[in-house]
């Protein structure tokens, strides 16, 4: 098990250094393997291909970092979360432009829904049984950070947590208000 550990993490460690240098559609399982003294063999040992050698690397990192039963409070946990993703920037962003079957993104996407519906049920106060409820913020909150990881202005993971959260709640108190004026018949636009 610990050769495995070891090869996985040699062939991880080739497909983020040549993700820095290159799109991943240019990098082939040769690249891969030349950078870090293996053969194919060894790669498909382990990988099917190398979206799943990404999925592997996201799935691994994210986990060692971010295990959601060690939070009680959303806010810690995005925060984290942004941290974790600000700090391995360049491989995600390259990793969120792959296009297609077996996209990062789809994975990506999958992997986060629970800790996005965790945000937005401890944020926003929803029930379990609000299941719209919880996958439109789910989802606004993944396009949210998937667009500050893209963006290339340099907004720390602090300042961004920050601006959702004065948006989450500058938002809830608009449509707050706008059912208050509603339920005493003023017309709201």
């Amino acid at each position: 098990m610990a050769d495995s550990n070891i090869t996985k993490n040699a062939l991880a460690a080739a497909m983020k250094k040549l993700m820095r240098e290159k799109k991943l559609s240019k990098i082939s399982i040769a690249d891969i393997c030349g950078e870090c003294g293996m053969n194919r063999n060894s790669f498909y040992y382990h990988f099917r291909d190398k979206y799943d050698l990404v999925n592997w690397i996201f799935y691994t990192e994210f986990m060692q970092h971010i295990q959601i039963e060690n939070y009680e409070d959303a806010i810690p946990l995005l925060q984290d979360i942004c941290s974790y993703l600000y700090s391995e920037k360049e491989f995600y962003r390259a990793a969120l432009k792959i296009e297609g079957q077996n996209s990062f993104r789809e994975y990506f996407t999958e992997v986060m829904d629970p800790y996005l519906r965790f945000l937005a049920d401890q944020i926003l106060g929803s029930t379990k049984e609000e299941v719209f409820f919880l996958r439109f913020f789910g989802d606004a909150f993944l396009m949210a950070i998937i667009r500050w990881i893209m963006d290339e202005n340099e907004m720390t993971p602090q300042e961004f947590v920050q601006q959702l959260c004065d948006t989450i709640f500058l938002g809830a108190r608009k449509i707050i208000d706008a059912k208050q004026k509603r339920e005493r018949g003023e017309r709201v636009l």
